[in-house]
């Protein structure tokens, strides 16, 4: 079973205008948007530890 953690944030009005346009246009939540946002992040520098070992992140090769 996943958890999920609610903090708060506080972010740019320009910034969240933009992430919520991605979001309606990838049909997502603006919660759901930034969660991916910064998983594929994390992934992206190699700081991804996945809660299962199934993740596909564990295969790719990482850019340099």
């Amino acid at each position: 079973m996943s958890s999920k953690k609610a903090f708060v944030l506080r972010i740019d009005k320009n910034v969240l205008d933009s992430i919520e346009k991605w979001a309606a246009d990838e049909f997502r939540s603006s919660n759901g948007q930034l969660e991916w946002i910064i998983v594929n992040a994390l992934k992206k520098a190699g700081r991804y530890k996945s809660p299962n070992n199934n993740d596909e992140s564990n295969t790719e090769s990482k850019e340099e």
